[in-house]
């Protein structure tokens, strides 16, 4: 039995504020810790937050927790630069988000009746927004979001103000157009530009079907590689010198297998 004077051990959040503290210490802390900020960091809590939603897609419970500890980690460091900044701290970052949490479902933690849960959310988060003064419906989108996810998103915010098509089949008309245009473009500066438009086109189809142009295209790629990798076992070292039907002919065998 522990003697009475025993301190408890830290819970694990605490250990771990405590490991980063320690990471930023001036005082003898990792010197590449200490050299860092929020810009610095930023790209690495991108990255973390890919390889979680890679773990959930490979399945593996394993995966997912220890890529959630690095995610977690992301925003312990944020928290300690703040801090050591004198801007806010780890438990202010707790506090705001259960805070928010609170408030965007009323009907648990409030009086409000059980409606349509999700236009009550987007109803509150409206309110917020509105509550800061007047703001451009795209305000909030950030920057940093793969390019199909933004544009989906701020597809979707121009939505809520009526700014839509009101059927599938005006986006839809919206991808010939716009593959016209490419065809058309004069220069390879108005070819990229019209290309942006059409894939800005082909992500507003996919949110009018009720497809998250994200995920579908990151399922795509997964396809794309798993079938060019049996392709490639199925060809043999030599791949790069077999000619282009061979090659063709492996893919059609791969789907063909892929469906038997």
């Amino acid at each position: 039995m522990p003697e009475a004077n025993t301190p408890a051990a830290p819970s694990p959040i605490d250990r771990l504020l405590g490991v980063m503290a320690r990471l930023r210490d001036p005082d003898g802390g990792c010197e590449w810790d200490l050299a860092q900020d929020f810009a610095t960091i930023a790209p690495y809590t991108i990255e973390e937050a890919y390889e979680v939603a890679d773990a959930i897609t490979g399945g593996d419970p394993a995966a997912i927790c220890d890529e959630l500890g690095d995610l977690l980690l992301q925003v312990v460091f944020h928290s300690q630069i703040a801090t050591d900044a004198g801007l806010f701290g780890f438990d202010d970052v707790a506090t705001a988000i259960s805070d928010k949490m609170e408030r965007r479902h009323p009907h648990i933690f409030g009086d409000a009746a059980t409606g349509d849960v999700r236009v009550q959310w987007e109803a509150i988060k409206a309110a917020e927004r509105a509550a800061d003064g007047p703001k451009s419906a795209l305000d909030g989108v950030a920057l940093s979001l793969p390019a199909l996810l933004r544009a989906q998103k701020l597809q979707g915010r121009a939505a809520r103000v009526g700014f839509d098509w009101p059927d599938a089949e005006g986006p839809r008309a919206k991808i010939a157009e716009e593959l016209d245009e490419v065809v058309a473009a004069p220069d390879a500066t108005a070819r990229a530009e019209e290309i942006g438009d059409l894939l800005f086109a082909v992500v507003n189809y996919a949110r009018h079907l009720g497809v998250d142009a994200e995920s579908a295209l990151r399922a795509a790629n997964e396809k794309f590689a798993r079938r060019f990798h049996a392709v490639e076992e199925r060809a043999g070292p030599d791949i790069a010198a077999q000619s282009l039907d061979t090659l063709e002919a492996h893919w059609q065998a791969v789907k063909a297998s892929e469906r038997a």
